[in-house]
């Protein structure tokens, strides 16, 4: 079996502006690839080039094993863009069912419109959905047509955590069907919890690719607790080897920054003792997909 989507040194560039910078992307069916990035890294013009949008000016792409501009292989894929791309004046039932209409072997479209909680809103106009239900009208058109590989953009923007959690059950329905899907987000928890791949592009560059715990992985990590106010962390740093960073985050509450390894708790824990306290809620908290994230794209806000 063919992978769903095959990408070697793209190359999308606008005048002078290199957009996208040799990314290479590999998604197996039945898998769940998140493409990450702040504004303006190059992603939606990458994914503009996998869905057959937009030619790249080098590298190649195949999509379950063909070029994304062939008509063939259209039927073969769902993309869902942010936004919702429909009609201002249909209604959702309708705007539902006329994409079903154009597919060979449709889900049911009334079954969609019930898992994805908009029976209330079947006869309600496009343009008069709130953002959220929009989007899950965007996600119902995208799936409807059983489609091999699909590409979600920012699937859960502007949805309540109930609907959040509603679309993350479909993509993973999707998953065990064997349905490729490529996604986009801004949520480093929702890439967290769904990706079994995660690709960060920066500046139209590949900068970390492997899984959520391969990225995350490493000695960096923090431990927290709690104790007596106003302690002087001072003591407990040169206790420490160099590199760590101790203090007082809030009263009474206490991080240690570094590879917390037995030496290192012994070393926390020895500290408290001779302070004549009792460490409280500790905690070791490892590196969230989040803070690699901004490692390595930087803290700044971006246009």
């Amino acid at each position: 079996m063919s992978a769903a989507l095959e990408a070697r040194g793209l190359v999308v560039r606008y005048g002078t502006t290199t957009a996208v910078d040799g990314v290479d992307l590999d998604l197996a069916r039945g898998e769940v690839l998140a493409l990450l990035g702040p504004n303006g890294a190059g992603k939606s013009s990458t994914v503009e080039v996998c869905t057959g949008l937009l030619r790249p000016d080098a590298g190649t792409v195949r999509v379950l094993g063909r070029d994304p501009r062939d008509e063939a292989v259209r039927p073969r894929l769902g993309v869902m863009p942010q936004g919702g791309g429909a009609y201002p004046a249909v209604r959702t039932g309708e705007m539902l069912h006329l994409v079903a209409d154009c597919a060979a072997d449709p889900i049911d479209p009334n079954l969609l419109i019930d898992v994805l909680g908009l029976r209330p809103h079947a006869r309600t106009p496009f343009k008069q959905l709130s953002g959220g239900e929009q989007q899950r009208l965007a996600l119902a058109c995208a799936v409807v047509g059983r489609p091999e590989l699909v590409f979600l953009d920012e699937p859960t923007a502007g949805l309540d955590v109930q609907a959040r959690h509603l679309v993350w059950e479909l993509v993973d329905a999707l998953r065990r069907d064997g349905v490729g899907v490529l996604l986009t987000t801004h949520l480093m928890e929702e890439a967290e919890r769904l990706a079994d791949d995660v690709v960060i592009i920066d500046h139209g560059r590949v900068v970390a690719h492997g899984s959520p715990a391969q990225l995350t992985a490493g000695d960096q990590t923090e431990l927290r607790f709690r104790a007596r106010p106003g302690m002087d962390t001072g003591g407990l740093t040169d206790r420490l080897p160099t590199g760590y960073a101790a203090g007082e985050t809030a009263p009474g509450r206490y991080r240690v920054q570094g590879r917390i390894d037995p030496g290192a708790l012994a070393a926390i824990t020895g500290w408290c003792a001779d302070q004549g306290v009792m460490a409280d809620d500790v905690q070791v908290v490892r590196r969230s997909l989040e803070d690699v994230f901004l490692d390595l794209t930087g803290r700044e806000l971006r246009s």
